[in-house]
């Protein structure tokens, strides 16, 4: 009974935890008061958002929901991370959820503010400016990042979410 114990609550952990890639070994807090880990989404396609909210392209907010709704249970994570390095976000992370919810009524989770370019940009961001080879250029730049990480693209904010060109690549990812 003890190796069984000791095999569940120390080696499989251990080995699910060894078995996450580093574009995955992310943790967030989201403006909704949970906690992501990215680990958990590596076998889904990823859709990865930085978000402002006074953005010319803020109104994708409404593209971002309802692909959240439509493929969410199909395995589809859509995430924003909203960021001022473009001087257009909110001052806090209360403002910015009040703002996401009663605006366009997001409920794909948003993690709190951070950085997403240059040296300052969080480590995920870091992760994926360095595997994609594109840093934001703007707000509401956008990742896909496919199952197990086997490839990422990335798409400029001009590109809207629900384009053939980010849709058809997750379409064909989908369970």
């Amino acid at each position: 009974m003890k190796t069984f114990l000791l095999l569940f609550f120390w080696i499989i952990p251990a080995m699910t935890y060894a078995a996450c890639p580093p574009l995955y070994n992310h943790q967030f807090n989201t403006l909704q008061g949970e906690k992501i880990n990215l680990c958990d989404y590596q076998s889904k396609p990823i859709l990865v958002v930085n978000t402002a909210s006074k953005c010319g392209f803020t109104p994708q907010f409404n593209a971002l929901e309802a692909l959240y709704k439509k493929y969410n249970d199909k395995g589809l994570l859509v995430i924003g991370f909203p960021s001022n390095d473009f001087n257009q976000e909110l001052s806090t992370d209360k403002e910015v959820r009040d703002f996401c919810k009663l605006t366009y009524a997001v409920d794909f989770p948003m993690t709190t503010k951070s950085s997403v370019t240059g040296k300052n940009a969080n480590p995920f961001y870091q992760e994926l400016i360095q595997t994609s080879g594109q840093m934001p250029q703007w707000n509401f730049f956008k990742y896909l990042i496919l199952p197990q990480g086997k490839k990422v693209f990335a798409f400029s904010s001009a590109v809207n979410p629900d384009s053939p060109e980010i849709l058809d690549k997750i379409k064909a990812e989908l369970k």
